[in-house]
């Protein structure tokens, strides 16, 4: 018969290696909150850095640009139930004179949410648009990133929606739509179509 050996837990030695275990975690967890605290304003001042560059490629004349505090409560004035829609709305300026606005929207594409940024002059036109995030389909609906779509936008009236187009000529509202992704390109222009609203809405309220 084989003996049954008794096994014996040093206790002292587990609790060192848990304590040693600890304090490596506290140490990390101490570097990473430094690290966080540190880097934290460099990486939100380039965010908003970004940011402000995007807004003056939409919309040029602008020099400064004024957050809109109560986003949603113009969204639900522009068009009731958009207001999730609808992540900033800012006021551009030039010196103290107010140059246009821009509209950051967040209809749903073919891959999920795009992020669109929209340039509206105080007269009225549309002086840019720009993609800022998206998941649509390569070599498809991610083509509402590049220029040659995104150019059709510019100069539109934003007194009336714009629509879709597919084949053919577009007309003075109309975007042509990337071929093989309608879904995207109707997307967009439900973006674009409610900073419009905004515009007006804003209008309203200045």
């Amino acid at each position: 018969m084989s003996s049954k050996e008794k096994i014996t837990i040093d206790w002292k030695n587990v609790a060192r290696l848990a304590l040693v275990l600890l304090i490596i975690t506290v140490v990390a967890a101490l570097c990473l909150a430094l690290t966080n605290y540190i880097t934290a304003p460099t990486i939100a001042q380039s965010n908003e850095q970004s940011n402000t560059e995007a807004r003056q490629a939409v919309l040029p004349e602008a020099e400064s640009f004024e957050a809109v505090e109560d986003v949603q409560s113009v969204a639900a004035m522009a068009a009731q139930g958009s207001e999730a829609l609808v992540s900033e709305i800012y006021i551009g300026k030039k010196g103290d004179e107010t140059v246009g606005y821009t509209v950051k929207t967040t209809p749903t594409g073919y891959g999920g949410t795009i992020e669109i940024l929209t340039g509206i002059t105080k007269d009225g036109v549309i002086s840019g648009i720009t993609i800022l995030s998206q998941d649509e389909t390569p070599g498809l609906g991610a083509k509402a990133t590049e220029p040659a779509f995104q150019e059709q936008f510019k100069g539109k009236a934003a007194d009336k929606d714009l629509s879709v187009v597919k084949g053919g000529e577009a007309g003075d509202n109309q975007i042509q739509a990337i071929t093989g992704a309608t879904i995207t390109s109707t997307a967009v222009v439900d973006g674009v179509n409610l900073s419009e609203k905004i515009f007006k809405a804003m209008q309203e309220v200045q």
